[in-house]
This record gives structure tokens, sequence and C-alpha cells, in this order.
């Protein structure tokens, strides 16, 4: 028996509200269970340097977690002058599995950034953050291709014709198990992440045995629950996003 008394390939309560920002031109407050990430996403008309003229758009992300996200009261990155090492590593992770999905040349010359902010911690921040993302991303896209179509000159096709959502999986007690809250991922044998895509795909996959090593069939198994989750974050990025 799990800790939370869920079955092994049992997801926690997922939730995804769209629009929950009133500024940002896509927004999403995702919750895996007791595990909430505020995700907006800014469409700016401005690219890196190394971008400019080329007719391609980026799409980046910023993660963050606010001080009291978990049961002690974490300084501001910002307060010490630096981000940590997990901060760049999280938000690079999201950055490249949205960019993933998205055609650059379909989104044209402008940028845009998905900032996840975590609320409430309780363990699979990064891939709640890459799940909301994807809600934000494609509010924003709809936003664009709304605007373009108004003004008489419509993209060429859809940025975003993919979804992608990432969850977690590891050994629990020996047993394989989907969607780890905090309690089993600090007591994990091994420790998983996956990204993947709705067509199939796989964009990341992150494993690490925190004890003894783990074989092959193990990884199989956790990839087999990965897409069980994922499966069910798809459906709630559709109805989240009113398709």
């Amino acid at each position: 028996m799990r800790p939370s008394g869920r079955a092994p390939d049992q997801m926690r309560t997922i939730e995804m509200i769209p629009g929950f920002s009133a500024h940002a031109e896509g927004s999403c407050l995702v919750k895996f269970g007791q595990t909430h990430v505020l995700v907006t996403a800014s469409v700016e008309d401005r690219l890196p340097p190394w971008l400019r003229g080329k007719g391609s758009g980026w799409v980046t992300a910023e993660y963050g977690m606010l001080p009291r996200a978990t049961h002690t009261r974490g300084s501001r990155e910002a307060a010490k002058g630096k981000q940590s090492g997990r901060t760049q590593e999280i938000q690079r992770l999201i950055g490249r599995s949205l960019r993933a999905v998205t055609d650059l040349k379909l989104l044209g010359e402008r940028q845009i950034t998905l900032d996840c902010d975590v609320i409430q911690a309780d363990g699979g921040t990064r891939t709640a953050s890459i799940s909301g993302a994807w809600v934000a991303l494609r509010l924003a896209i709809d936003g664009i291709m709304a605007q373009a179509a108004a003004k008489g000159t419509p993209l060429a096709g859809d940025p975003l014709a993919t979804q992608v959502a990432a969850i977690s999986c590891g050994v629990h007690n020996g047993q394989p198990v989907l969607d780890l809250d905090y309690v089993e991922d600090s007591d994990a044998g091994t420790d998983a992440n996956f990204v993947l895509t709705s067509s199939g795909g796989m964009v990341e996959v992150q494993a690490t045995a925190e004890g003894a090593p783990f074989d092959e069939e193990t990884l199989l198994r956790l990839l087999r629950l990965a897409r069980i989750g994922c499966n069910e974050v798809f459906a709630a990025q559709l109805k989240a996003t009113g398709r």
C-alpha cells in the first residue's frame, strides 16, 4: 500500500484552471494533488539577438518556488543574487519540452516566455510545470492566431499541433508507482521523470537510482506507468483548452 492509499498506477487528482491570470496572454493554475503551480505565457515581439531576422520564433521558460511553497521558508533566489543549479536545470527542461512540440517557423518572429511559479510543493513540481505550461502556451498561441486572422494575415498553420506532458514515476518499497508525492519521492529507490507527447514520442527521460541500480525491465515498467499518467494529463489539457 502506498502512503497515500493510491494504487500503483493511480494519479493524484489533476485540476487545470485556464485563464487564471487576468493579464497574461495565456495562463493556467495546475494542480497535481497538493502540488500547485501557476503558469503564465507572455507574448513579445522581440527575440534573442541570435534569432533576429531569421523568420523564426522562440519559446523559453523560467521557474521558481515561492518562499513558503514547502514546509519551511526558503529564501528568494532574487535576494541571493543568483539562481540555484536546480532552478536552472528545471527551467531549461521546461523550455526544451515546449519547443519540442512547437513549430518555431510557424510561430513567426515573436517570443513566448512561460513563467512557472510553484505556489505549493508536494513532489513533481517540474512535471506539473511542463503539463500546465502546455495549456498556457496553447491559449497564447490561440490568441496569436486569432489576432493574425483578424488582421488578414493568418499564420500558415498551427505552431502547436501536438501536446506535451510530463509525469514522475519511481520505485517505492520495491514497487513501481506513478506520480510520486513528496513522501514517496524522498524515499524512492529509483526516481524518474518522463516527458511525452500525445503522438507517442518521448522528449526526455530522467531516471536515477537512489540506491541499488535498476534493470531494463524496471525502466520499461516505469515508462508504461508514465504513458498511463500522461494520457490522463493529455485529457485534462484538452478539457482546459476547450478541445
